[in-house]
């Protein structure tokens, strides 16, 4: 078969510049809202009732982004990017809209999920452009800029949610995203040329999007009902939308061998290099979770710090993926290799994660900034490094579904982690309270989960990493198409 090469960019395009500034604003918004309702959950809470439903403030968002990331990869493939990404902008603003007037838990539940079916969009779409609009020479450059906007968005959020809180209302923490989401829709129209997809007439994947849509959302309510202290694997409502989960996976499986149009082409998982890092990209998953999640969890249950207070201590690891997502995009952009930068990455954060067994409530500052500066220069490369991997292991007309499954792989792979790490974190507080007091139990039982989730992932991670055939950009590039369309 002949290849795509011929459709790569050659060189920078003229007004690439403000629509990577678009491209940027769109991925941030989208990371942001995943984390920045977090602090501002008690505050919503109180003002609107229904404290019972205060998770699925966050599942909704959560599943209804998630389940949509490959269907508008493998959409903006077939149809084109600008529609597509212009679509999920305006849901995602609608939704916004929507959440900051919200009147009772209800509605702003019923919102969220509305907003998350706009941010599926956001990411996947705006790592697919990059692809499209810059050259292979720069392409790890600019995916480490995305890397550490990605990286700033998960620390920000948490940080962000409680400013608004605080000074503000929380309304602030939805409404915020329309002035900026407008100005993006000004700047996709003007500059985003419509560039047409290979559709070729053929009638969408409808049933594809169904099961797997079914199958994706009751997996993630079971695992979020596992993350609730009082559910364990045998619990009714965990056990039983897992096993549904399964058998439609497997029906799902069964509709996409047939279908003319695939949302997630099978043959894809034959390239050894597209399979191995969406392993990375799961198990790396637990890694960033581990930080993002648990350190934070840290500062305010050890050591009594305000929400505000906690995203400010937590910019280490903020700061330490920016700069390895960064450097990371820079040394494969002068290199052309993205392996060896990927496996020293999975040697930092096992470095990193290790250092926090000796975490305490009377942990020196210092010390514990730089261990998670360390978490952090680990984690970058994995930003950067994976979807630059992962866009070059399959001819252009999938960059969109490529980067699609990446970031659906890692948020299935966060929702595992927090589902695994919750009753843990759980079970070593009730544990050592009672003899040490609750803020010795909450030190300890982040001192045991961070090592553990994130030196696991790293290690599996690391054993995919070291499997990858080459590793070399043009060598992938270059290479003739092995996979039908």
């Amino acid at each position: 078969m002949s290849s795509d090469v011929s459709t790569l960019p050659s060189k920078t395009r003229p007004g690439n510049g403000l629509l990577l500034l678009a491209v940027l604003g769109g991925m941030f918004l989208a990371m942001l809202d995943q984390t920045i309702v977090g602090t501002a959950l008690p505050r919503i809470t109180r003002e609107l009732g229904g404290s019972d439903l205060y998770v699925w403030v966050v599942t909704a968002y959560l599943l209804t982004s998630t389940i949509t990331v490959p269907l508008y990869g493998r959409l903006s493939d077939t149809y084109g990017r600008k529609p597509l990404l212009l679509t999920g902008i305006v849901v995602f603003l609608l939704g916004s809209l929507l959440c900051g007037v919200a009147q009772d838990m209800n509605q702003l539940i019923a919102f969220r999920a509305l907003q998350g079916l706009g941010a599926g969009a956001l990411l996947p779409l705006s790592l697919a452009l990059v692809a499209d609009r810059f050259p292979p020479n720069e392409s790890g450059r600019v995916q480490g800029a995305l890397g550490g906007v990605m990286a700033l968005s998960y620390i920000a959020g948490p940080f962000l949610g409680g400013v608004f809180t605080d000074q503000a209302s929380w309304r602030w923490a939805f409404l915020i995203n329309l002035p900026i989401g407008l100005v993006l829709i000004a700047i996709i129209v003007a500059r985003l040329p419509h560039v047409a997809g290979q559709g070729r007439g053929a009638r969408p994947d409808y049933l594809g999007m169904a099961v797997f849509s079914a199958a994706i959302g009751v997996l993630l309510v079971g695992l979020t009902e596992k993350g609730l202290d009082d559910h364990t694997w045998t619990s009714g409502p965990v056990l039983w939308p897992i096993l549904a989960s399964a058998v439609l996976l497997v029906a799902f499986v069964m509709v996409e061998r047939r279908a003319e149009q695939p949302i997630i082409p099978l043959e894809l998982f034959r390239d050894r290099t597209y399979t191995l890092v969406n392993v990375a990209s799961f198990f790396t998953a637990f890694c960033l979770y581990a930080g993002v999640v648990f350190l934070p969890r840290y500062f305010q249950e050890a050591l009594g710090l305000t929400a505000t207070e906690s995203g400010l201590r937590i910019y280490p690891l903020m700061l330490g993926m920016v700069a390895g997502s960064m450097v990371t995009g820079a040394l494969i952009s002068r290199t052309q290799r993205y392996k060896p930068w990927l496996v020293a990455g999975s040697f930092l954060i096992a470095a990193g994660a290790l250092l926090c067994t000796g975490l305490a409530a009377d942990t020196p500052a210092l010390a514990l900034a730089g261990w998670m500066a360390l978490l952090g220069l680990g984690m970058g490369p994995m930003l950067s490094g994976l979807t630059v991997a992962v866009q070059f292991s399959v001819p252009p007309r999938f960059i969109g579904t490529a980067s699609a499954n990446l970031t659906f792989f890692r948020q299935i792979g966060g929702s595992v982690a927090l589902a695994l790490a919750g009753t843990f974190y759980a079970t070593v507080v009730r544990e050592e309270a009672p003899a040490r007091g609750l803020e010795a139990a909450h030190a300890a039982a982040t001192a045991a989960v961070v090592p553990w989730l994130a030196v696991g992932g790293a290690l599996i991670a690391l054993a995919a990493l070291v499997l990858l055939p080459g590793g070399r950009i043009g060598a992938l590039a270059g290479r003739p198409s092995t996979v039908d369309g």
